[in-house]
């Protein structure tokens, strides 16, 4: 097994950026999610509600800064786009403490549930993308680790899987089909929140070893 693909998602709710390596740690990949698109009184929005964000591609720049579409994310012309694709009054805001993440700081996805999935794995925005993977191997890795480098990560739960997979990711064409198939098909949930146990730098390519969590109970089944 091995590390396939590493992205990063700068700005909360648009379209991210491929890496070849990364370091981790608490908050995630460094510089995911550092910046957020909200409303008044700070009420964070998302493409959930607002898919035109996803149209926007924010990386991170080589001061440190979010970029989007190439801009710095706090330019006017930035701040027209957010408007434009939220409504009036929506603006970029820096996370106080960390990144803005909906459940846990990385989402780690399998070659082999994409397969199964059947469409571009960046419906389901992950963060680290594992290959070599048997099939929906991942649905038994709740509660079990991995081990890259120094870098070890603990896989707490499948994700449940929103409205946001139904937009393709090139397109913003809409397909609720797609929900509907994740929810028959894989009882909603694919992927796997995880959180950061060990920090490390990961890369391309780098091997990736399937451990027991010494945070889970002593007489969880063991670890695949």
């Amino acid at each position: 097994m091995i590390i396939q693909e590493i992205w990063r998602y700068p700005v909360k709710s648009m379209a991210g950026e491929r890496l070849d390596s990364a370091a981790i740690g608490r908050d995630g990949v460094e510089g995911d999610r550092r910046v957020a698109v909200v409303a008044g009184g700070g009420r964070v929005l998302s493409a959930r509600g607002f898919p035109k964000l996803l149209r926007h591609r924010a990386t991170l720049g080589p001061d440190g800064e979010p970029l989007v579409d190439g801009r710095p994310w706090t330019s006017p012309e930035v701040a027209r786009d957010v408007e434009a694709a939220a409504g009036a009054g929506a603006r970029l805001a820096r996370a106080e403490d960390g990144g803005v993440f909906d459940v846990l700081p990385l989402l780690v996805a399998t070659d082999g549930a994409i397969r199964a999935f059947g469409r571009d794995g960046r419906r389901l925005r992950p963060n680290i993308v594992l290959g070599g993977v048997e099939g929906l191997a991942e649905r038994d890795w709740q509660g079990c680790a991995i081990r890259a480098g120094d870098a070890l990560v603990r896989l707490v739960s499948l994700r449940e899987r929103c409205i946001m997979t139904t937009f393709d990711p090139d397109t913003l064409e809409q397909d609720v089909d797609i929900l509907r198939r994740i929810r028959s098909e894989f009882g909603g949930r694919l992927a796997l929140d995880a959180a950061v146990v060990s920090p490390g730098v990961v890369r391309v390519g780098m091997e990736v070893a399937l451990e027991p969590s010494t945070s889970e109970p002593s007489e969880r089944p063991p670890c695949p």
